[in-house]
């Protein structure tokens, strides 16, 4: 069995769109990572930056499920004595709609150098506008 070397320049590389409108949390950033890693692709290869380009919209309005948006806790420390900080979902989302989004969509991503490159490749906005209409998004169902 020979082992697939794709040149990056070389790989094709598509926009998707997913509309984050009143699904969950976990779901949007599953497919999200799938898609980012190029797992879909017969191409995939865990060393390489083979996935496509994902535009979320819509992210204020992703539904959690229970009672997480007020038990679910952000936390973020600066380094100081007394630094912690510690957020609840339905705060965190207020502040910065994409946040949880994103944070979860990292933790999905492969931890380095790789990881960080691929977050890059997300785009994710609160509302319904995006400026990447000229890439011309194929929509994608969760």
């Amino acid at each position: 069995m020979k082992t697939i070397f794709v040149n990056e320049k070389d790989a094709v590389r598509n926009w998707y769109m997913i509309d984050a409108a009143d699904k969950p949390l976990g779901r949007v950033a599953v497919k999200a990572a799938y898609m980012l890693r190029g797992k879909h692709k017969v191409t995939f290869a865990p060393h390489q930056e083979m996935g496509d380009f994902i535009v979320i919209v819509n992210a204020g309005k992703v539904a959690v499920t229970g009672t997480k948006e007020t038990d679910k806790l952000y936390h973020h420390y600066s380094g100081y004595v007394g630094g912690l900080k510690t957020f609840t979902f339905a705060k965190k989302i207020e502040r910065h709609p994409e946040a949880p989004l994103m944070l979860a969509i990292k933790g999905m991503l492969p931890k380095g150098y790789l990881g960080r490159k691929l977050l890059k490749n997300v785009k994710i906005y609160a509302g319904t506008a995006h400026p990447h209409s000229a890439q011309n998004p194929q929509p994608l169902e969760i």
